[in-house]
């Protein structure tokens, strides 16, 4: 395959430069903490299912049109949430798409697997060409094979951690416009600099390819705004170095759905998601990775209840419909979502383990009190 194109340098250290991901047996590649799992409680869980996992009506969604995508913002940081992972940015006048999946399943199959709750809110033909596609890792519900066949042609930088990018070559997009990038890796585009961030993840979309290709975050730093991607993650101490290294951010975009007791260490869910958001420096916490598919057992406004129960009163968090834009300066702050039965930390806790030890948990050693409010974010 064709050289991709190179980045720069690790970010800032002054003891020297940031180790990038490492690597176990085989060359696969090492989430920062080991995962656990329980696998006869997620068996378990299958019996209790929330009735609730999709929505049973339709959404009030807002298609939001090309001109509104182009023009710029009065602030020069705005966000448009797309669904799930997928949001749209302007950051300083450059334009970023993370993780665009416009296909209609989760899923290697086009029969089966997760399907959207509602259909993609502009057409790709439509959307305005951004300057970087930024894609965390290669699971299906964040790189879907058919939505980078439509891109493929695109004028953009298409920005991914190591390994993914032979995946995207073989699927027709030029090598000289990705960037493969380990993690504290940077690279530049139109005075935008971008970090590949860790996080405590896998990867795969197979069962021979287990983490052969890096995950990983994004912070996103302007001359005027940072603005930071978790990708997928559970919790892990590198959140506050990554918050003590490359922040404070004007937005943070976290996950905070799909999460699940048995599997704690995957995804944080929405109490954790809270958590990360401090421990990184963040001022706006945007929640994604939800509200478009369903991966696992919870309802599927679950993740929005759980973080407006469990914020703060300094904890902002941004409420866009799907499709709605805001400006971080003005974030929208109504509930849309029906009012469903869900339950709360108590009933279904999410808690990451202290390096894969379901017996130790991190919640107890990852205090946020220390860190305060986070002070207002500024340009590199």
């Amino acid at each position: 395959m064709p050289m991709l194109e190179k980045p720069m340098g690790k970010a800032s250290n002054p003891q020297g430069p940031l180790p990038g991901a490492s690597r176990g047996k085989g060359g696969r590649f090492l989430s920062p903490q080991p995962l656990w799992n329980d696998y006869l409680g997620a068996i378990a869980s299958l019996l209790r299912r929330s009735a609730h996992s999709k929505p049973k009506q339709s959404l009030p969604v807002i298609r939001p049109s090309a001109g509104e995508l182009a023009a710029d913002s009065d602030s020069g940081l705005r966000a448009t949430w797309l669904g799930h992972s997928t949001v749209y940015l302007e950051i300083d006048g450059v334009r970023v798409l993370t993780d665009p999946v416009w296909g209609e399943r989760a899923s290697p199959f086009r029969w089966a697997g997760p399907k959207r709750f509602f259909a993609p809110l502009i057409d790709l033909e439509e959307l305005p060409v951004p300057q970087v596609v930024a894609i965390s890792h290669d699971h299906y519900d964040h790189l879907d094979r058919s939505t980078l066949r439509r891109i493929r042609h695109w004028d953009t930088r298409f920005i991914v951690p190591l390994g993914v990018g032979a995946r995207l070559a073989g699927w027709g997009v030029p090598a000289s416009r990705i960037t493969e990038l380990d993690w504290w890796q940077s690279v530049r585009v139109e005075g935008l600099e971008i970090t590949c961030t860790p996080a405590r993840h896998a990867s795969g979309r197979g069962l021979l390819d287990r983490d052969r290709s890096l995950w990983g975050g994004f912070a996103f730093a302007g001359p005027g705004h940072r603005v930071y991607y978790s990708g997928d993650t559970g919790l892990f101490p590198g959140l506050a170095e990554i918050g003590e290294r490359l922040g404070p951010f004007d937005l943070t975009l976290i996950e905070a759905g799909a999460y699940h007791p048995a599997w704690p260490d995957w995804h944080l869910g929405p109490e954790q998601a809270l958590q990360a958001h401090r421990l990184v420096r963040g001022r706006v916490l945007l929640p994604v990775h939800w509200g478009l598919f369903d991966l696992s057992t919870h309802g599927w406004t679950e993740p929005m209840e759980r973080i407006l129960a469990a914020r703060t009163a300094d904890q902002v968090v941004a409420l866009p419909r799907p499709g709605e834009g805001f400006e971080p300066a003005a974030p929208p702050s109504q509930r849309w979502w029906p009012d469903l039965p869900w339950n709360d930390a108590a009933k279904a806790p999410i808690r990451a383990t202290q390096a894969g030890q379901p017996e130790a948990r991190l919640g107890a050693l990852l205090s946020f009190g220390e860190a305060g409010s986070p002070e207002p974010a500024a340009g590199p």
